[in-house]
This record gives C-alpha cells, structure tokens and sequence, in this order.
C-alpha cells in the first residue's frame, strides 16, 4: 500500500465518528435502542461495540504488533461484550465521546508509523498473519459493515421496511 492509499484509508476512518454522531441525531433516545426486527445491534449497541473495539481490538494490536515480537492477537466477540457489558443500558453519548477519542488515539499511532513499522506483524486468532499495514484496511471493512447495518436500522425506524435478516459476524 502506498501512502497515498494509506492517507485515503486513514481519511475514511477519520469520519466515522463523525457519521455515527449524525446517526444518533436522527434518533430519540428510545429509538437509539431499537434493534433491527430481523436481528442485530441497537444504535447504542453499535457505538459500545465500535468503542470498545477500537480501544481493546485495534488499539491493543496496534500496540502489541509496535512492542512485540509476533505477537498472538486475540479476537475481539462483540456480541458477548455487548451482553455481558449491558450495552443496551449504557449512555448513547459517552460511547461516542469514547470511539471518537479511541480512534483518534489509533489514527495518531498510525500516521506516526516509520515505513518499516508498517511490515512489523503479529498472529490474530481466526484470521492468521497479520501485519500493521493491513490494520486500517480491517478497521475501513469493519466500519463500513456497521455503516451499512446502521442505515439499514435507521430506515426501517423512520417507518422503511425492516432489514431482510443478515448474518454478520460480530467478531473482529
């Protein structure tokens, strides 16, 4: 990847707080906790699971692939988090002050990479070798699924026609 493309990705993950945040304006706080009629993750669920993610998924790999020797990286199970930490329960806001904020610690640690820090690689469960380059690229999929399922949920609240049922791995 060049730099270019790197600045392009890094750019693209730059906005999604910024999408998520308009998400929720567009909801009242009841509806923030909707779920889709067909499955999946509330808004709120949505935004503790990107937070959450971001900080304990990607920042951690980001770290330990910077300080580590091939390190073994864990997986990241949204949908247990997402029940054993009651995201259903928890503030729309603060989840989003916190993936902002995560994400732009990650985006700082990234841009600040040397050429040869983006080759440094670690081992992540399910999925195998990785190296920090591919990070963004898996950040950029990942976002891009909970865009799509979080427009899918907003028109099926405004009144549109409920999600055909997806199968989405909440494992990252």
């Amino acid at each position: 990847m060049n730099r270019r493309e790197l600045e392009t990705i890094l750019l693209t993950l730059e906005s999604t707080p910024a999408l998520l945040t308009r998400a929720a304006r567009e909801v009242s706080r009841c509806e923030s906790r909707l779920r889709p009629a067909a499955g999946g993750f509330s808004l709120v669920e949505n935004v503790w699971h990107l937070a959450d993610l971001e900080r304990e998924g990607f920042g951690i790999r980001i770290r330990r692939m910077l300080r580590e020797d091939s390190p073994a990286l864990l997986n990241f199970d949204g949908e247990r988090t997402a029940r054993e930490r009651c995201y259903q329960e928890r503030d729309l806001d603060r989840g989003l002050m916190l993936f902002a904020r995560a994400r732009m610690l990650n985006l700082e640690a990234l841009r600040a990479l040397s050429p040869s820090e983006w080759n440094r690689e670690g081992a992540q469960e399910g999925v195998g070798r990785i190296t920090l380059a591919d990070v963004p690229r898996m950040m950029a999929a990942h976002d891009r699924s909970h865009e799509t399922e979080i427009a899918e949920l907003l028109r099926e609240i405004h009144g549109g026609r409920p999600a055909e049922a997806r199968h989405t791995s909440a494992v990252a």
